[in-house]
């Protein structure tokens, strides 16, 4: 939609926009509107939802009526990077990532070092550059969940609202299983077990922000976390190829516990752990989604996504002399879990 430059606008949340959140929502309608511009109008009260005073993260239900008061355009007139064309070799390197599409989803085998979405210096992300995989006249693909910038493996993109809000619930209500395989600097003992606890992003002067510590429940904005993990082979006690499912989707969770277990993930230089890793391993963090299963939306056989390693840790495998056929099953670690 163009600017609602000098009119309050009142819109009703259609059926397949439920369970989206107002920002979102609100972007989707109007494009260049900013997260700052609906953040502002949310606190004075600008925007409501059926009368009612909301926040951005607000998950609109299905009939409701939004009232969206008049939006001036930002100064930077520019086209914002979704919407902006995609260099044709980017456009090819997109291409090359996908690993499973369908009706309503597209599954990547995303690379170490690119990021998901934008920030501040970052503008060149898999949001934008996934235009690249649709044809002109059609919705840019949404991102349904997240993977850190140096983390690899399935990420998925819906291709409509409507699949963008049902793969989204069963994203935050884990009605999936997703399976990472690490390489970790020591072995894990046990060598199966489940870590389970409380966290929270660090404050005050001089931390970093970005980085999750252990809390308190009583701690506001702890969030409570819980991974399951199983050794699949070992180099000595140097090292180990672990299997992870997240049973919890926190940020940098994974990284966070097998740190706190005492055996960091290999290239991991936020969550360390006082083990020297082996020489002669690749550079770069060593944690691959390696498996995504996801519930049929229309009654058939669940949907399995599988990514290959990337180079970096199957060279890691090579030095330590870890067998990836040994796992030619991607989910066999959930059998071995779920006997816990």
């Amino acid at each position: 939609m163009s600017w609602n430059a000098g009119q309050v606008v009142n819109l009703p949340v259609e059926d397949d926009e439920a369970d989206t959140r107002l920002d979102r929502w609100l972007k989707r309608k109007f494009h260049g509107l900013t997260q700052g511009q609906i953040e502002k109008a949310t606190r004075k009260g600008e925007i409501r939802v059926d009368g009612a005073r909301v926040k951005a993260s607000t998950r609109l239900k299905a009939g409701q009526s939004v009232r969206i008061p008049p939006m001036a355009e930002p100064d930077d007139a520019r086209p914002r990077a979704e919407h902006a064309k995609v260099k044709s070799s980017d456009a090819d390197m997109m291409r090359s990532l996908v690993i499973y599409e369908d009706d309503r989803l597209i599954a990547l085998n995303k690379p170490q070092g690119l990021a998901v979405q934008g920030g501040t210096g970052t503008t060149r992300h898999i949001d934008a550059l996934s235009r690249a995989l649709v044809g002109d006249t059609e919705e840019k693909p949404r991102l349904v969940h997240r993977l850190d910038r140096d983390t690899t493996g399935v990420l998925v993109l819906a291709k409509t609202v409507s699949a963008a809000n049902q793969l989204g619930h069963l994203f935050r209500s884990r009605d999936l299983e997703k399976i990472y395989w690490a390489v970790t600097v020591g072995v894990p003992h046990p060598r199966d077990g489940e870590i389970r606890g409380w966290m929270i992003k660090s404050t005050g002067p001089g931390d970093d922000k970005e980085k999750m510590r252990q809390a308190e429940q009583t701690e506001k904005g702890s969030v409570h976390a819980v991974t399951q993990y199983s050794v699949v082979q070992n180099a000595g006690q140097k090292a180990a190829w672990v299997a992870l499912k997240p049973e919890t989707g926190r940020t940098h969770q994974l990284r966070f516990h097998m740190a706190e277990l005492g055996c960091a993930i290999v290239g991991d230089r936020k969550y360390t752990c006082d083990r020297e890793a082996p020489v002669g391993l690749a550079e770069g963090l060593h944690l691959h989604a390696r498996a995504l299963r996801l519930p049929s939306l229309k009654g058939g056989a669940p949907v399995e996504i599988v990514a290959d390693l990337p180079a970096h840790m199957q060279a890691t495998f090579e030095v330590l002399g870890f067998d990836s056929g040994v796992a030619a099953d991607p989910f066999f670690h959930l059998k071995r879990m779920r006997r816990r």
